[in-house]
């Protein structure tokens, strides 16, 4: 399978080290690894982190071809502290170089000539309208691809015409609980109990969606497909830092679900990749597939 993104490459900022990020990033790092293709668009600075960038992007088997490198903005980074919920909470800086994208007609003939199966993208790099644009068109153009929108609603980054304009574009969507929250919070019409099974059908009958991913953290995950909403535990683990299991289960979820495998295994399949991440530093660490397989037989359903 061949997935083309589009988002971001940042280096996240802990208080005692700086770790190489960014969700498209590590969700295209992630594919590699199950043994696809993935092609990310975006944009590096010409300074130290992004130097290094282009290095870690070849170690992790990337194609660096569709990398930009501009020289009068820095490469992006994300300081990243813990909120009182004990979640990570991000403070990105902008503009940094991957909002100064600028894809020529030589970089849309690469994607279109590749022929990618899925098109990846997320909501921050979106908010830059020329993005959005470019985004809209590589999605029409790459069609019958499927899309894969994952959420992931920074705070001052992002509007909500913005998510249900990139939501009529998804084959598949992907969100937290908390997301799934505020964005029935902010469309409902009248008084309407919150529940993830009503906002789920509601968002894919109104944007078409096909599929919804709400990610539970350690609870695991609720999916939405064929009209049917189901709920799949989790995996215990220590965590270390959580930052990069999302991307991880989203990697993990599209190769099942476009390897043709049932919901259930690939929904197992993903919870098991995310618990691992969350128990490792760094967005990107190193696993296996073996270790995601041994902790799948593990769940008691």
């Amino acid at each position: 399978m061949l997935i083309c993104g589009v988002g971001e490459v940042l280096w996240d900022i802990f208080p005692d080290k700086e770790t190489f990020g960014g969700a498209a990033l590590n969700f295209c790092a992630n594919l590699q690894r199950l043994g696809d293709t993935a092609t990310l668009v975006s944009a590096v600075g010409n300074d130290r982190l992004g130097r290094l960038a282009m290095d870690r992007m070849r170690l992790l088997g990337l194609d660096t071809r569709t990398i930009q490198q501009v020289a009068d903005l820095p490469t992006g980074t994300a300081t990243i502290s813990t909120g009182p919920d004990g979640e990570p909470a991000f403070s990105i800086s902008r503009p940094a170089a991957f909002d100064a994208i600028s894809p020529d007609s030589s970089t849309v003939a690469y994607l279109l000539a590749a022929d990618p199966s899925w098109l990846y993208f997320g909501t921050l790099l979106q908010t830059n309208p020329r993005i959005e644009s470019f985004t809209a068109e590589l999605a029409g153009k790459l069609r019958p691809a499927g899309t894969f929108y994952d959420m992931n609603l920074r705070p001052g980054h992002w509007n909500l015409p913005l998510v249900q304009r990139l939501s009529r574009l998804a084959t598949i969507v992907k969100l937290n609980e908390s997301e799934a929250r505020i964005l029935h919070d902010r469309t409902q019409t009248g008084y309407a109990p919150f529940s993830l099974d009503a906002f789920c059908r509601v968002w894919a009958s109104t944007y078409d969606i096909e599929v919804i991913c709400i990610t539970l953290g350690g609870e695991g995950c609720l999916i939405y497909a064929q009209e049917n909403v189901s709920l799949f535990p989790g995996y215990k683990v220590t965590v270390c830092d959580t930052v990069g299991s999302g991307d991880a289960f989203a990697s993990a979820f599209l190769h099942g679900y476009s390897s043709g495998w049932p919901i259930t295994h690939t929904a197992r399949f993903a919870n098991a990749l995310g618990a691992i991440v969350a128990s490792r530093a760094g967005a990107t660490p190193d696993w296996t597939m073996d270790e995601i397989l041994a902790m799948i037989p593990a769940h008691p359903g």
